[in-house]
């Protein structure tokens, strides 16, 4: 299957996250095997109320999130299975693209709060078809607070969206 490469204006239009949960605010630098992100925390974002009242700083895994976001957009601009992609419409697209698949050596170093500018560098480090492997930082302030690996991998929509499959359909049909 070949891959297509797209360039968008809005992150938006790489990702199919949106608010609250869309975490990379905009892209610095993006080429065949990296990219550079960043967001800046504001103090209204939804998870600093509860984590922790009276110390808000930004959980582990919504760092992990910006990391797995960014790579999600290098894959969706240099390693896109689909000629057209379409994120506004859920509906559009045969493959979800930057599915995680596995997280390993995630090391959290410091925090991080709101007015924090967070800068994410992803490495692609490994694909082999449809799974790709990354190293990423997130840091603030030119210290890292973060350091992480992990896997990504494109599957079909239907899968993501739980439509049953013809070999899934079959099997119930024949068990009823």
């Amino acid at each position: 299957m070949p891959d297509y490469h797209h360039q968008f204006e809005n992150v938006e239009d790489y990702l199919h996250h949106r608010l609250p949960y869309l975490m990379v605010q905009k892209i610095i630098s993006i080429d065949d095997s990296a990219i550079v992100t960043h967001t800046k925390v504001s103090k209204d974002a939804f998870f600093l109320n509860g984590h922790f009242p009276g110390a808000p700083t930004v959980p582990g895994a919504m760092m992990q999130e910006l990391a797995t976001q960014s790579a999600g957009i290098l894959i969706a601009a240099r390693f896109n299975p689909m000629k057209t992609f379409d994120t506004h419409d859920p509906f559009a697209n045969e493959y979800a693209l930057g599915v995680l698949v596995r997280v390993k050596n995630a090391r959290y170093r410091h925090f991080a709060r709101h007015g924090d500018k967070l800068v994410c560098r992803v490495e692609l480090t490994d694909r082999i078809n449809d799974l790709f492997s990354f190293l990423a930082s997130v840091s603030a302030h030119d210290q890292q607070l973060m350091r992480i690996e992990f896997q990504l991998t494109n599957i079909k929509s239907a899968v993501l969206t739980g439509e049953p499959s013809p070999v899934s359909t079959l099997a119930v049909s024949q068990t009823e």
